[in-house]
């Protein structure tokens, strides 16, 4: 009878250490996932932050250009023309990305795809000015 009593024993104490294991390594899976989810949650914002700074720079960088090329080959040159083409590229990638555009001019975001009322897109307004 004592064995029988000592090999249940034995057996109690496998299954409460078995379950004890169960429970830590639950807990540290759990844990481990939490903090997975606040990682990515917290990291997942500033990493959109950097790209829609990327977007502000190519804008900033494709209008500079555009400016040149209209100061140095006039308004309607095939330069201001590519220059322009070439923003509102730049534009058209930041809002397919984003939703949003930067206007180095007014030095804020817009929310509106409306670039093609800006004052840098002259030709676009002189053309449709004339189908008017």
């Amino acid at each position: 009878m004592r064995a029988i009593v000592c090999v249940h024993f034995a057996e109690v104490r496998a299954v409460n250490w078995g379950q004890r294991a169960m429970r830590h390594c639950t807990s540290a899976i759990v844990s481990a996932a939490l903090l997975t989810a606040a990682f990515v949650l917290i990291s997942a914002p500033r990493a959109q932050a950097d790209e829609r700074e990327k977007c502000q720079h190519r804008i900033e960088k494709a209008e500079a250009r555009l400016d040149r090329a209209v100061r140095e080959h006039g308004e309607n040159s095939p330069q201001a023309r590519s220059s322009r083409h070439a923003l509102n590229e730049e534009r058209e990638h930041c809002w397919s990305a984003y939703h949003v555009w930067w206007n180095g001019v007014e030095h804020r975001w817009h929310d509106d795809r409306d670039w093609d009322r800006d004052d840098h897109d002259r030709d676009h307004d002189r053309d449709h000015d004339d189908h008017h």
